[in-house]
């Protein structure tokens, strides 16, 4: 989408809003857009005080969030308020109207929470990798045998009934987790398969607790690590790619959905500059990018 159509969008809300209004006396509606390096800026006052963004606790226990969202403040005015949940939680917020846009890792899901109108359109804006993580020294030998193969790796932590931490939680990285499963054949149970029901962030701290194997983003791996005595023991699996889209909420759904203020944050974090913020996080803290941008340069 080009940013006049998402120009265009906010004019058509704007017109719709005084007609709704009929006779009744009413503040005249003004939308009020200004351009500086293809970001676009909307006052607070014309696209409200705050919005909340429903994403997923990789982004937010990364750091990325506390990062980058600063800008987006400094730039229009208005707060984003974070909720933090598993992608399934994220995009079922955004489906009850209990946010304005949505930032998650799972295109199908997106895909279809488009589809089904509960959201304007969908956006890449980023990525990285998934990884298995095991205790340092890789007891269950996974590096040497199935290094970049996610599935024959998780099939011989079944077969050898090795410890393995779930995330349980019907988030992004779960979905992955049960694919790459459902790609060995094998449906996991039995007590060496734990089921948190946690975020990433306390799924690696039990992970690192119980000495066990378990599956993350790279992103948030690379921000505990320190305090971690978990290694990465498989990686560059094709179909370990995490590829994570934005979504503005359909104001139809709820009156309460700040639509304006939800475009104006998918054309910034799409634009040049946001993205640019996006590939530069992590390099100097930990010597390489937690995420790489590649939404369509705006």
């Amino acid at each position: 989408m080009k940013t006049s159509t998402l120009l265009g969008k906010l004019v058509i809300l704007a017109v719709a809003a005084v007609l709704t209004a009929g006779c009744t006396p009413s503040a005249p509606v003004t939308t009020t857009v200004a351009q500086t390096e293809g970001i676009t800026e909307a006052p607070a006052e014309a696209a409200g005080a705050s919005i909340i963004l429903s994403t997923t606790t990789s982004t937010q226990d990364s750091g990325l969030l506390d990062a980058i969202l600063p800008d987006f403040t400094a730039k229009t005015g208005i707060e984003v308020k974070v909720v933090a949940v598993g992608t399934g939680a994220a995009l079922k917020n955004g489906e009850d109207g209990n946010c304005d846009v949505v930032l998650v890792h799972a295109r199908s899901d997106e895909e279809a929470f488009v589809a089904d109108g509960f959201g304007l359109e969908r956006f890449d804006v980023m990525y990285n990798d998934f990884v298995l993580l095991g205790p340092v020294g890789d007891p269950a030998g996974l590096k040497a045998d199935h290094q970049d193969d996610a599935a024959a790796a998780l099939k011989a932590l079944s077969e050898s009934k090795t410890v393995f931490v779930s995330r349980g939680d019907d988030s992004g990285t779960h979905k992955k987790e049960l694919e790459i499963w459902a790609e060995a054949g094998i449906e996991p149970a039995g007590e060496w398969y734990v089921e948190a029901g946690q975020g990433m962030g306390p799924v690696l701290t039990m992970a690192n607790e119980m000495k066990a194997y378990t599956m993350t983003d790279r992103a948030t791996y690379l921000a505990m690590k320190a305090d971690l005595d978990l290694e990465i023991v498989v990686a560059g699996d094709e179909g370990l790619l995490n590829q994570y889209g934005v979504i503005a909420v359909n104001p139809d759904i709820s009156e309460n959905i700040n639509a304006e203020g939800a475009l104006a944050f998918v054309d910034w974090i799409l634009s040049a500059e946001t993205q640019s913020l996006i590939g530069e996080y992590g390099i100097e803290a930990f010597g390489e990018p937690l995420f790489f941008p590649n939404a369509i340069k705006r």
